[in-house]
């Protein structure tokens, strides 16, 4: 071995595992996810970055009403459980401020965060099934 193989940048091949996951994560991206994996891995995104707030908000009404429907197809029931106790607190505190729902929200986000497990194997069986 050469001082310049120290250099040489290495590289790094993706398990078949990985290069699905990234396939699904980009079948998302371009919105070609098959329904109702598209709208879980929404879901999922954008809780992951803020939170069910941020879920519900960044969604236009309309299409969060169907994709709260299509989420009751795919969910474990204590995650829709979980995801219409935050819907409602969501709603009360889009019309005013209410340190209750505020508190539901944090606690709704907290469940998601604990149990993020039942979702990725939701994800890994779908991309289980997608050609590389």
């Amino acid at each position: 071995m050469s001082i310049f193989d120290l250099f040489k940048k290495k590289t790094y091949k993706l398990t078949e595992e990985e290069q699905r996951w990234n396939k699904i994560w980009d079948l998302w991206a371009d919105e070609k996810a098959e329904s109702p994996y598209q709208e879980l891995m929404t879901y999922h995104s954008e809780v992951m970055n803020g939170g069910h707030g941020f879920y519900f908000l960044n969604l236009e009404p309309d299409r969060l009403k169907k994709e709260l429907k299509t989420l009751e197809n795919i969910l474990p029931p204590a995650h829709i459980d979980n995801l219409n106790r935050a819907y409602k607190a969501y709603l009360i505190l889009d019309q005013r401020e209410d340190e209750s729902s505020e508190i539901t929200l944090e606690e709704c986000d907290e469940f998601f965060f604990n149990n993020e497990q039942d979702l990725n194997i939701i994800l890994a069986e779908y991309a289980a099934i997608i050609e590389l």
